[in-house]
């Protein structure tokens, strides 16, 4: 029971420092090759389009300027909280692939916190310019207050709403127009595979929670 435990905390662990390290590699390379809202058309349904978020994926807000460190704060709370529950499935012994699903969430929270606290401190603006690595005018923005760096656009199809939908009809529009970077992927994947396959999991620990009795599978 123990090699087994052992076992899965090193596949999630090796799966945590892969993720963060691609998604890393790819940030810094964007962040330090493209000027801001620059894109570069790989394919019709697929663009490199540099951009900087102050929320959590795909572009959403919520917090701004000095405020991003709350959020930032928050993150971090967030992926202790998520560790602390990885260690729990693996002593449970719940099988891997729903312990590689929190690891990959947790990796990808991390790989955007990353973003936050050190890239406006490492980094200065990339309006109009390519952005330095430690420029000796310093960065854009305090420690924990930096900006998310996105990168991915999948604009799949266009089409125009019909004309019978109230206020959208007649207007032309994008399937799947946010852009997102490695780490908002890790997150959203592993969650659709929780959903599918591990949703008894999600259901037994409310049922702890509530003092009911479970059943392990």
């Amino acid at each position: 029971m123990q090699s087994e435990q052992k076992k899965k905390a090193l596949y999630a662990s090796a799966l945590i420092l892969g993720i963060l390290l691609i998604d890393q590699i790819v940030k810094i390379y964007v962040k330090t090759h493209f000027y801001l809202h620059e894109s570069v058309e790989v394919t019709n349904w697929f663009f490199i389009r540099f951009e900087e978020n102050n929320g959590i994926a795909f572009g959403l807000e919520f917090f701004s300027g000095n405020k991003k460190a709350i959020l930032t704060v928050l993150r971090i709370i967030a992926v202790g909280a998520l560790s602390y529950y990885l260690h729990y499935v693996i002593k449970k012994g719940l099988r891997l692939g729903y312990v590689l699903s929190i690891a990959a969430i947790i990796a990808g929270a991390a790989g955007n916190i990353i973003d936050c606290v050190f890239y406006g401190y490492c980094f200065n603006s990339s309006v109009d310019q390519v952005a330095e690595f430690m420029p000796e005018s310093g960065g854009y923005a305090p420690l924990f207050c930096g900006r998310v760096v996105d990168m991915l656009k999948f604009p799949l199809f266009s089409f125009t709403w019909p004309d019978w939908i109230p206020w959208l009809g007649g207007e032309s529009a994008t399937f799947f127009s946010p852009i997102f970077n490695l780490a908002d992927s890790a997150i959203t994947i592993s969650v659709f595979v929780i959903l599918l396959f591990y949703r008894q999991y999600l259901s037994e620990d409310a049922k702890n929670k509530s003092g009911e009795p479970t059943t392990e599978k």
